[in-house]
């Protein structure tokens, strides 16, 4: 750890030029994607898009500006998911000083796996439950109702499902860093499992519509990312207490 305390105004011009490299990096990623914006926006939106086509509709517009907004939007959210990385180690490169010279270490794992675990929990949510949720959707049309989503109304929906999997599946880093701080242990998060199974199934009715499939679908990873946990959490004490046990030696 560093122990040489820095000016107030050292951390904030450190911190302006990291938020300069999140933002650029953002930016620059966005005005890529936006060269190529009504296929993102096709791709981000298809599991509601492909469940409104195989009804027969289509999506529509309210306003004259509104398709030229949610493209800016598409190509926004496009530029966020690719420049999570950079993000992320910014993020870890500013706290890096605060840190002892084995937990910097941890610096590209952290962004490597916070990354991954992001990605795949909206890939999954795009390959499995998404479809789900907008078939159901569809499904409570009556006769007298007839289904007509806006195109800002269904990028708002799945912005905020893209974000909702993403950080959900955060679950095994937040497991990691409780216990690399001694919040938890391998033998309190096992004791805790049913209640945390609990945890996981009352998520998954929230962010997923009131159908059990939607909430199983959901709850099994976050089970079994639970379940990853628990194991992180015993490796890292494990090497913890080795090293504790080799100061103690060497001492």
């Amino acid at each position: 750890m560093n122990d040489q305390p820095r000016p107030l105004t050292s951390h904030l011009e450190e911190l302006r030029n990291r938020l300069y490299w999140v933002v650029g990096a953002w930016l620059g990623l966005s005005l890529i994607a936006g060269a190529w914006v009504e296929q993102v926006y096709e791709f981000l939106m298809h599991p509601a898009i492909g469940a409104v086509q195989a009804r027969g509709y289509t999506l529509i517009t309210v306003s004259p500006p509104e398709l030229l907004f949610v493209y800016i939007k598409s190509a926004l959210l496009a530029g966020f998911l690719g420049s999570l990385p950079i993000t992320l180690y910014q993020l870890w490169a500013f706290i890096a000083p605060g840190l002892y010279s084995n937990e910097k270490r941890l610096a590209i794992p952290f962004v490597l796996c916070t990354t991954l675990l992001f990605l795949g929990g909206c890939t999954f949510g795009y390959l499995v439950p998404f479809p789900f949720i907008f078939e159901y959707f569809l499904s409570l049309e009556a006769e007298y109702v007839q289904t007509q989503w806006t195109t800002q109304m269904v990028f708002a929906f799945m912005w905020r499902l893209y974000m909702a999997f993403g950080i959900a599946f955060q679950l095994p880093i937040v497991i990691f860093f409780l216990a690399l701080a001694r919040i938890v242990t391998p033998q309190s998060l096992a004791k805790g499992r049913r209640y945390a199974i609990v945890v996981m199934f009352v998520v998954g009715a929230i962010i997923t519509p009131p159908d059990v499939i939607s909430q199983v679908m959901l709850a099994i990873p976050l089970i079994l990312l639970y379940e990853s946990g628990i194991l992180i959490s015993y490796l890292v004490i494990r090497r913890r207490d080795s090293r504790t046990s080799e100061i103690a030696e060497d001492s």
